[in-house]
């Protein structure tokens, strides 16, 4: 496996290293004593996946708080997303920036996110399919958001009009909501 650091500190883009032959190839896309080597999370609670029928579909921006923050390794198994991350910890030097990019079951690449970071993605293709390993189990009472279009951040999502939930519509703004404790999900 190849671990790529982007632009924010402590996310990283994980490629899958085949190997060819006539048949077809054979990857490793999660190797836990890999992931240790360097210092990265590589506890998996649970494991999720999430279809998308149109292309346009946004879904994000979303995050747990402490005492339950996650780590995820994003996968998209079939068609494509416009994957991002945001790095939300106030300390960091990459505060409130953000990192995207293509993920699709073409380039089998994968995202790592860390803890602190909200993260969403939306779809590039019809029937796409994200897989999600976490470190986390999902705790209603920590999950937070904010919003996809947040001037705060001004992410360049590649389709202006997205397909989005009501809850995902509803974050609000980050700065906003750090004054009323982060802005909760509501299911």
């Amino acid at each position: 496996m190849k671990f790529t650091e982007c632009s924010l500190a402590g996310a990283y883009v994980v490629e899958a290293e085949p190997i060819k032959d006539e048949r077809g190839f054979f990857a490793r896309v999660w190797c836990r004593q890999e992931f240790q080597r360097l210092g990265l999370c590589a506890l998996i609670e649970q494991s999720s996946v999430s279809f998308n029928e149109r292309r346009g579909t946004l879904r994000g921006m979303h995050f747990q708080v402490s005492p339950h923050e996650e780590v995820k390794v994003v996968r998209c198994t079939q068609g494509s997303i416009h994957d991002v991350i945001v790095d939300l910890r106030a300390e960091s030097p990459t505060y409130c920036q953000w990192f995207a990019m293509e993920l699709s079951a073409q380039n089998g690449k994968m995202m790592y996110v860390p803890p602190g970071f909200a993260h969403g993605f939306q779809t590039l293709s019809d029937r796409s399919e994200v897989f999600y390993q976490i470190s986390e189990a999902y705790h209603p009472d920590s999950a937070r958001g904010v919003r996809w279009n947040d001037p705060a951040f001004g992410i360049e999502w590649p389709i202006p009009q997205p397909f989005l939930s009501t809850r995902d519509r509803r974050f609000p703004d980050f700065f906003s909501s750090l004054s009323t404790a982060s802005a909760r999900v509501e299911a």
